[in-house]
């Protein structure tokens, strides 16, 4: 008979607060950061902790936040991590081919990243976003993100600390960044776990021309060798040991205290809850006029997909999505030596409907018309969520509207059919409200790709808009689109194209609406459609194309 230590159960605890979202709904920004923070491309670059360049890419990306930070002024709250870096590269101190390569990264310049700028959601957040995977994606701690940064329009001061200064300069540089001199030996540490020196970069301090680049300790990870070795004094960092006394700074860093500060980072958890606590301040070091969002903690409980729009023959389809998230919670089952770990990762007997109810008339019950998922599937989420033991359901859907009647809002119900008494999801008691129906994205009449007709040719993105009425109903309409940099060059700026729809010919009038059209950049992250209606203007706002995009291509809407 097997002997056990100890035994428990293991199960996964689904929906751990029973509460509705978490924010309220519509909000671009914590929408956006959540999917960028758990769902989006950037964690796919630095996952592993892979190398670029002799060096790592994840580095690189924390290389660029610090210095982009480093403007900080606490005195009199200008600077910080506010995108000024883009201005600031043909400094001395912001020298290097991975700091363009990083915001290249950032601005969908790299092919293997997705473009991320959204009109809010620009360049400093995604520096601090970069960040917080960078260290994750390396084996480090989790670091809280936040979101609102606004990005400067012009270089802040040269006030990065080089390697030559002396360590009262230094000191001096860390205080006016909001850091005492144990923090910055302490944020040195953590910043200098990752990554090395360049030597054509910094040819006074990687004297020997053999050398690409100098390593700051024997691992690519985010661990304590960068501690434990120079404690050790086997440490092959080049600003603790390098041939220049001169820009030995991490030496003078180091030991400006009488290494009490390395000595208390030996330990793993230590290391990792300093560099947690003192990277998240470094992020949120912003000009003292911004004010960020609470940290995203945690995937939201539930997040809605902005509802998106098309007319075909009469009828009105709505396509949207709530992801649902489950907390793990792994007990373990321990004979001897052995671990066995086994986590459910959803409720199949789970059924999530959407309800809504009608803008005009009476087409929809007392209780709502309603419809069930197109269909469901687990959420990958980023190595975020991994660390933090969560995962993910999203379940979609493409509701058939009556077009005459519309829609004023909609929202959900979760049946785990266990006994348990149905969870609403319905934005804190308001459901998710429809402001207007009268101005709209045609999302099933997009076409994007290479586009030959009259006046067109080359790679273009058709955008369809659908106006209740007839020809005489507006008198003007345009749209707006947001355009990250897509040059690949600093300094990276995003550009708004503004384009006047015309009257679309070749889609005759459906459903009581007529369609106009225009063409946009195959790079356009979002739009904004503006039109004159008899009752003043109405702006269908942050139509996230690449979004719309990935619906066409799923075929889940006509």
């Amino acid at each position: 008979m097997k002997s056990f230590t100890r035994s428990f159960i293991t199960f996964a605890l689904f929906n751990l607060s029973r509460s509705s979202s978490t924010f309220k709904w519509p909000n671009p920004l914590l929408n956006y950061a959540d999917r960028q923070l758990y769902e989006g491309p950037l964690n796919s670059v630095v996952l592993g902790c892979p190398s670029r360049d002799n060096s790592t890419l994840p580095a690189q990306w924390l290389r660029l936040a610090y210095h982009d930070m480093a403007t900080h002024n606490v005195d009199d709250g200008t600077g910080g991590l506010d995108g000024s870096i883009r201005f600031e590269l043909d400094r001395p101190q912001d020298i290097g081919q991975g700091m363009i390569d990083s915001l290249r990264d950032f601005t969908g310049g790299n092919d293997f990243v997705g473009q991320v700028q959204a009109p809010f959601f620009g360049m400093a957040d995604i520096i601090a976003l970069g960040a917080v995977l960078a260290v994750a994606g390396c084996g480090g701690p989790v670091v809280p993100f936040s979101a609102g940064r606004i990005d400067a329009t012009e270089a802040g001061p040269a006030t990065v600390p080089e390697p030559q200064q002396d360590l009262a300069s230094h000191t001096e540089s860390f205080r006016r960044q909001g850091f005492t001199p144990s923090e910055m030996i302490a944020l040195v540490a953590c910043g200098h776990t990752l990554g090395g020196v360049r030597q054509v970069d910094f040819p006074l301090v990687v004297t020997d021309n053999a050398t690409v680049v100098q390593s700051f300790d024997s691992t690519p990870a985010f661990d304590t060798a960068v501690v434990s070795e120079y404690l050790q004094n086997t440490t092959r960092n080049i600003l603790v040991v390098g041939p220049n006394v001169t820009t030995r700074s991490d030496f003078r860093i180091f030991s400006s205290d009488g290494n009490a500060t390395m000595q208390s980072l030996l330990s793993p958890d230590t290391f990792d809850t300093t560099c947690a606590s003192l990277l998240e301040r470094m992020i949120n070091t912003v000009p003292s006029n911004v004010k960020l969002t609470d940290p995203i903690t945690q995937p939201f409980e539930y997040l809605v997909t902005d509802p998106m729009f098309a007319i075909r023959d009469g009828s009105l389809f709505m396509a949207t999505a709530l992801r649902v998230r489950h907390i793990i919670v792994t007990y373990i089952l321990e004979q001897r030596a052995d671990i066995f770990r086994k986590v459910l990762s959803s409720n199949p007997a789970r059924t999530v409907t959407l309800f809504w109810t009608d803008r005009r008339g009476s087409s929809c019950p007392p209780n709502g018309c309603s419809a069930q998922p197109h269909f469901s599937q687990g959420v990958t989420f980023t190595v975020i969520g991994t660390k933090q033991g969560v995962t993910a359901q999203r379940f979609s859907f493409n509701a058939t509207i009556n077009s005459t009647a519309s829609i004023s809002k909609f929202w959900f119900e979760i049946n785990e059919n266990d006994g348990s008494e149905p969870i609403t999801v319905d934005n804190s008691g308001t459901g998710f409200v429809i402001d207007q129906d009268s101005v709209f994205v045609d999302i099933g009449r997009i076409k994007s790709g290479f586009i030959g007709s009259p006046g067109v040719s080359g790679d273009v993105t058709e955008l369809v808009v659908a106006i209740r009425g007839d020809s005489t109903s507006f008198s003007n309409a345009s749209v707006s689109s947001f355009v990250p940099s897509s040059n690949g060059e600093p300094p990276f700026s995003p550009t708004i194209e503004v384009s006047n729809l015309e009257l679309d010919t070749t889609n005759a009038p459906d459903g009581g609406y007529i369609f106009l059209t225009t063409n946009i950049s195959t790079q356009t992250t979002f739009s904004d459609v503006t039109a004159t209606l008899a009752g003043g203007a109405v702006t269908a706002k942050n139509f996230d194309v690449n979004a719309a995009l990935r619906v066409i291509s799923s075929a889940a809407f006509p």
